[in-house]
């Protein structure tokens, strides 16, 4: 079965980091362009950031610029997005998902075929 599963969501309080994981199952995550994406209570799905296929290039969004990074380690073929400085608007549940090619700050969910299960990320005090 091809599926990521990932981990290290849990609560924070304001400032807080955390590291989520994505371990692919069933695939190599080095043939895939990687996505984080978040959808928080009462709102639509967004796009965060994504990772070229090489890992040479990344894209951010605005919102988390500066505080959130996305990494690969293909010998573990595994995917991390490490946030910092986290703030309550980042509460939400938050996903990884792979795609055959890197579009940078273009999250059209049409192009990822393989999605994680979610982990919840709460940021409260």
């Amino acid at each position: 079965q091809l599926q990521f599963v990932e981990s290290g969501g849990g609560l924070v309080q304001p400032g807080g980091s955390l590291r989520l994981s994505c371990a692919a199952s069933g695939f190599r995550v080095d043939d895939y362009a990687i996505g984080w994406f978040r959808q928080a209570p009462g709102k639509a799905r967004e796009g965060i950031s994504s990772i070229s296929i090489s890992g040479g290039s990344t894209h951010y969004v605005d919102s988390v610029k500066g505080r959130f990074t996305i990494s690969r380690d293909n010998a573990k073929n595994t995917v991390y997005l490490q946030m910092n400085s986290l703030k309550p608007e980042d509460t939400a549940v938050y996903y990884c998902a792979a795609a055959l090619e890197y579009y940078g700050g273009s999250y059209y969910e049409g192009y990822y075929d393989y999605w994680g299960q979610g982990t919840q990320v709460t940021v409260s005090s």
